[in-house]
């Protein structure tokens, strides 16, 4: 893995402080760090950064590619992932390889077949409240270790401290509201592979893959294909999925 020297990991860092200060609004500001992740890691990675919108909900904001928010809105259907780990742990997450890392297995297996390797997340920390993570995706494995980890925060941190003065103090706390809203979600969704696989004999990982193409063809979510399913209302296996 190739590491930025100190120095020019300090002068980046300022002048990415420099034009947060400038920028009125907290999108220009982010689009700003985001851009300049992109051209300062290795491993040529995409970035972006999850928080929450005016109405509560979890949203991918300054994605330097469209892959970006695919991988992130997969992480906000399923409630898990190495971002929301992040955000909800308050803690640096690293993936050296998808293929391989089994922390989360329903966003593994909807991802496998992108271009993603490398992930690595870090909490956007301020006041000692989570207001989002800051997301780096890389289509090569191996690329983010120990170091990453120490550096991700400095750019996280930059962000957070001026998103905490437009989002305010109640972020945290929708946030908090939001995660205990969406065990019922993960709860249905499990139930519904739990079906499919006893319907056809199938593994989790294929179940799963038939409610994601049920719920891209339907122009549905994940939860709401899932939910159909479960009330006896729809059954995906019926048409050939």
């Amino acid at each position: 893995m190739k590491r930025l020297p100190l120095d020019d990991l300090s002068d980046t860092i300022a002048r990415i402080r420099g034009l947060l200060l400038t920028e009125e609004k907290a999108s220009h500001a982010v689009a700003l760090m985001a851009r300049a992740i992109k051209e300062t890691l290795p491993g040529h990675p995409e970035a972006g950064v999850s928080i929450l919108d005016a109405g509560g909900n979890r949203i991918s904001s300054a994605a330097t590619h469209p892959l970006v928010e695919q991988l992130d809105a997969v992480q906000y259907e399923l409630d898990e992932g190495p971002c929301l780990t992040a955000w909800s742990a308050e803690e640096v997450v690293l993936v050296e390889d998808v293929h391989t890392d089994q922390r989360w297995p329903n966003w593994r297996a909807a991802v496998l077949d992108t271009a993603v390797r490398s992930v690595a997340s870090a909490p956007l920390m301020a006041g000692g409240q989570a207001l989002g993570a800051l997301n780096i995706y890389s289509a090569l494995p191996g690329q983010y270790d120990g170091s990453t980890g120490r550096v991700l925060p400095l750019f996280a941190g930059t962000a957070a401290t001026l998103l905490a003065h437009v989002q305010g103090t109640e972020v945290p706390l929708r946030m908090a509201g939001h995660l205990k809203a969406t065990l019922a979600t993960r709860d249905t969704i499990n139930r519904a592979c739990g079906m499919l696989m006893e319907r056809h004999g199938i593994g989790h990982d294929d179940a799963l893959g038939r409610l994601i193409t049920q719920a891209r063809k339907s122009g549905g979510t994940l939860a709401e294909v899932s939910a159909l399913l479960v009330a006896g209302a729809a059954a995906p296996g019926n048409n050939g999925e």
